[in-house]
């Protein structure tokens, strides 16, 4: 299997310990600030994207030290700059997962924006590939069909988000079950748990968003 990462310029303290240790593994793109992260860490980025509007000259000069190939866009674009991530990884490195780190947190448009990038066309049928990680919550899309998810050892909860109205969508063996529902609209249903360690469910039509989550002791 072919892991690509994918590191975005969201905040730093909500990244995976993981991430923060050095110890994710497989190749990288940059986008943006996340070069910059990458190469700190010591981990030279196979491709650099981004307007890189927020880099200091010396910030650019270094990135281009690190990196071989750089795809620099003009600020005013139809596409964000991770949606150029996306598309490179999944068309270019043609990736079997793509784990996405620094897209869920700091600002809330870019978050949403980072969220609905699975809806486009181009990108849908690649939804099953992507991830988004952070330091609380790991965000898996779905298609149409029947599967079975294995617990995070570290995650207490469970959701399903419906991201498009849905049809006959079963939760077969999770705390909180349902059968065949129809779901009409976009909705969370939050705050489900796992029975075990593995949680199966099925749906015939639209997307979801499955996230396992945990609550972060902010005393520790």
């Amino acid at each position: 299997m072919k892991i690509l990462n994918l590191l975005v310029g969201g905040p730093i303290e909500l990244w995976p310990q993981q991430l923060k240790d050095g110890n994710v593994s497989g190749d990288w793109i940059g986008v943006d600030r996340g070069n910059l992260h990458l190469i700190e860490m010591g981990i030279d980025p196979l491709v650099a994207i981004g307007d890189f509007d927020s880099l200091q000259p010396n910030e650019y000069q270094l990135m281009k030290a690190h990196v071989q190939d750089i795809r620099q866009s003009i600020p005013e674009k139809d596409d964000t700059d991770t949606q150029l991530g996306l598309k490179v990884a999944l068309d270019e490195y043609h990736a079997d997962r793509l784990d996405i780190y620094g897209a869920t947190g700091g600002r809330l448009d870019h978050f949403l924006a980072n969220l609905w990038m699975v809806l486009e066309p181009r990108f849908q049928k690649y939804a099953p590939k992507i991830r988004m990680i952070d330091q609380q919550n790991t965000l898996t899309f779905f298609l149409p069909g029947e599967y079975t998810i294995k617990k995070e050892p570290d995650k207490k909860y469970l959701a399903f988000v419906a991201l498009t109205p849905m049809a006959h969508l079963t939760l077969f063996d999770e705390k909180y079950q349902l059968n065949d529902y129809q779901v009409k609209r976009p909705i969370s249903l939050a705050s489900n748990e796992f029975v075990g360690n593995e949680a199966r469910f099925k749906f015939a039509s639209g997307v979801m968003c499955v996230i396992q989550s945990k609550d972060i002791n902010r005393y520790n």
